[in-house]
């Protein structure tokens, strides 16, 4: 954990942070450390913990990363990731102590063809003992293919970097409190906004007052947040809460040591003890044991065993600890850097082409044929003909759709149409020699006087008088759902002439 502290202390993690403990042997299971995230919403927590537990491995070449737990709640997330490229027989069924990263490479233990085909492969799923064994006795045999590999590596490329390019700084008012909070816990910008994104009525009142951060204190920084979360994590506190206050990280056994590794690994980079820098470097050390080295396994309780502090109750022991002055603080927001460009939030045409192909499995240097490319919708094509289709001006025929030249035209057969009305109402009657129903006129079917009904059998008047009652009521229920728009004004009516 001193180790990659340089890179994880900084990293606001959307829920839970990435932690890991000592556990002892048990059963088949040898001694080993185990970590369990909730990550919440936050997809990419869950692909940093992966690139973390490579670069572990690829660092400390003894070690062998299990992906038994690495999975959320689609499964193991990590074959789904490669499912294209998945050998046939590889399913989660017989993954089971088969998937490793080793040296920092994806290993995948393979099962045997066929039985007894490989001494060295066991029939059924391994145990992790002799996964261990296989793993050391065979490293060059099990290391997965370069097309699963690159899947892998193509989800997790760009860090560390990415960690501060996935951040966006904006400048906005916030009251003097929290802008003295983030600068020690820039970490409980999650909570707040979590808070306010599940927010309920109950929450809301306390945003009402303002009780705790006063809005007249506000000033400008450079953050992005909400207040209004901050006031919901405070008002959620118990008012007897200093009455179970947390013990200080200082005085756990475990902090003596872990200060002592980050000096071995020059995690305060030869910075003066006692200085502004090593302080700052000193509270995000401290910070980062909190969550992530004595973290409770319970998430209840602390290592002591008493009760571990809420977000809420951690801002409100900052803000009742350290000191902090509005009028240093408004010159400081004079003299802020410039706000990140937004213009990410802009995304052209052929920058989601290249993501959906990214996404596709497809390779940024692969070259796509001619014939692919026919078939592929073209986004600035659609894009280009909406335009068209919206800027169009419609006549009284209706709108026209937009069509490429060699497209065929569209054809109506009206036949084929009555024909299909036909065996939905069953045959038409004995023609009348009212001309009403070939003028399109529905208010004739009000008389069944153009309808010789006493030339028809029995049987055959029951069925056509069922017909045209269901054709009426039909009827009846359109005119009542559209009595209350203003569709009818846009028929023209022809009147009758009484003959």
């Amino acid at each position: 954990m001193t180790q990659f502290a340089p890179m994880l202390v900084s990293y606001i993690w959307q829920n839970q942070p990435f932690n890991l403990k000592y556990k002892p042997g048990k059963g088949g299971v040898p001694a080993h450390v185990f970590g369990m995230t909730k990550f919440g919403d936050n997809i990419e927590d869950e692909w940093f913990i992966v690139y973390v537990i490579k670069q572990i491995t690829k660092e400390f070449p003894e070690l062998v990363a299990s992906l038994l737990q690495i999975e959320d709640n689609d499964g193991e997330f990590l074959l789904i990731e490669a499912a294209d490229f998945l050998p046939k027989w590889l399913d989660p069924d017989n993954s089971t102590n088969r998937v490793f990263f080793h040296h920092g490479e994806l290993c995948i233990i393979p099962a045997p063809r066929k039985s007894g085909e490989e001494s060295w492969l066991p029939n059924t799923p391994p145990t992790i003992p002799q996964a261990l064994n296989i793993i050391s006795a065979h490293p060059e045999k099990i290391l997965a293919s370069e097309s699963i590999r690159a899947a892998v590596n193509r989800r997790i490329r760009g860090y560390p970097e990415k960690i501060q390019t996935s951040l966006h700084r904006a400048h906005c008012f916030l009251p003097a409190g929290i802008v003295a909070v983030l600068k020690q816990r820039p970490r409980l910008v999650a909570a707040a906004v979590q808070a306010f994104y599940l927010r309920d009525p109950i929450d809301l009142r306390a945003c009402r007052v303002f009780k705790t951060f006063l809005p007249e204190t506000r000033i400008m920084t450079l953050e992005k947040t909400h207040a209004h979360g901050f006031e919901i994590l405070c008002s959620k506190c118990s008012p007897h809460f200093s009455d179970c206050k947390k013990s200080l990280v200082t005085t756990s056994p475990l902090w003596a040591s872990f200060l002592e590794s980050l000096k071995k690994n020059d995690y305060f980079k030869g910075l003066i003890e006692g200085s502004a820098q090593y302080r700052e470097r000193l509270e995000m050390a401290e910070n980062y044991f909190q969550l992530s080295v004595n973290r409770p396994e319970s998430r209840t309780m602390d290592w002591d065993g008493s009760l571990a502090m809420s977000p809420g109750e951690e801002i409100l022991t900052l803000l009742q600890t350290m000191p902090f002055d509005i009028e240093d603080l408004k010159k400081e927001s004079a003299n802020l850097p410039p706000e990140d460009d937004d213009q990410w939030l802009d995304l052209s045409a052929d920058q989601l082409e290249q993501l959906l192909q990214a996404a596709a499995g497809r390779k940024e240097s692969e070259s796509i044929s001619k014939e692919e490319k026919e078939q592929n919708y073209n986004l600035t094509q659609v894009s280009e003909s909406m335009k068209s289709f919206i800027s169009k001006v419609s006549t009284h025929k209706g709108a026209e759709l937009p069509r490429e030249p060699s497209e065929a035209p569209i054809t109506f057969d009206a036949d084929s149409f009555l024909d299909y009305f036909d065996k939905i109402l069953g045959p038409r009657p004995h023609e009348s020699d009212s001309d009403c129903l070939d003028e399109e006129d529905f208010e004739c079917l009000d008389s069944d006087d153009d309808l010789d009904l006493e030339t028809q059998e029995p049987g055959e008047e029951a069925s056509l008088k069922g017909t045209l009652d269901n054709l009426k009521s039909y009827m009846a229920q359109m005119d009542q759902e559209l009595a209350h728009t203003c569709i009818g004004k846009s028929f023209t009516t022809r009147k009758q002439v009484p003959v």
